[in-house]
């Protein structure tokens, strides 16, 4: 112990982990929600996650929760995983003094989920019917979830402008029309084909051509050319939402 620290003039708390994990599924920007088996907040919904073992960092914690709580393996679906925040409104849990580590999670068109350790059922929720001011068509979340969920839904949102982060919600080859479904869905807007096209090919290695046969769609016309994520992280130009 180090000289003259005593532990017990601090008062204990606990740290977890909360994980916003999304994908795209059938077109619709979706979150994972886990219902809560036990107290507190038994019956409600809420983001998967947990507590820190004494052994973990913050990083290694969520990636066990989302495999314990969800079934779902960050190496084995090609997870993307980034820290979004550190939560720590003294009342946020009625247990304890809690600080919640957040985290965002995507990747393409992840399955059905399957609940596991303290939670009874797990889903995908449409974004929509659970950000704030968007839906009351969704439940209430447990704890600061609702908070969380909002956060990480703007990181997403606001990293898509400048970086490549949409190559990680399709596959590793893809047409143009699904990357601009993953933006459509995100964004919650229609965009120009042209425009978008445009765009997307003129900024520094955001996409390369695949090289295979092309992939036929569910529209009209030739079969899409497919393409492959490049080598790029940041966007340049950025791609820019509409404005509102």
């Amino acid at each position: 112990m180090t000289t003259g620290y005593d532990p017990r003039a601090f008062p204990p708390f606990a740290v977890t982990v909360d994980l916003a994990l999304f994908t795209i599924r059938n077109g619709v920007f979706t979150v994972l929600l886990v219902e809560r088996g036990g107290e507190p907040f038994a019956g409600a919904w809420a983001l998967p996650g947990g507590f820190l073992l004494e052994s973990e960092d913050a990083a290694t914690a969520a990636r066990r929760e989302l495999a314990e709580e969800t079934g779902v393996d960050v190496a084995a679906a090609g997870v993307h995983l980034e820290q979004l925040g550190t939560y720590s409104a003294p009342d946020r849990d009625p247990r304890m003094r809690v600080v919640s580590v957040a985290h965002v999670a995507l990747a393409p068109d992840l399955p059905e989920p399957q609940a596991g350790t303290d939670a009874a059922r797990a889903r995908w929720w449409p974004v929509g019917e659970l950000a704030p001011g968007r839906s009351d068509q969704g439940p209430q979340l447990a704890f600061d979830h609702a908070l969380i969920l909002a956060d990480a839904v703007d990181r997403v949102a606001a990293k898509l402008e400048y970086s490549t982060l949409a190559t990680r919600f399709v596959p590793p080859t893809f047409t143009l029309g699904e990357l601009q479904a993953v933006y459509e869905a995100v964004w919650a807007v229609p965009l120009d084909r042209a425009n978008f096209r445009r765009k997307v090919l003129s900024a520094d290695d955001m996409v390369r051509p695949d090289g295979g046969d092309p992939r036929l769609t569910a529209g009209r016309g030739r079969p899409a050319a497919l393409y492959r994520a490049g080598r790029a992280t940041t966007l340049n130009p950025p791609l820019l939402r509409p404005a509102p």
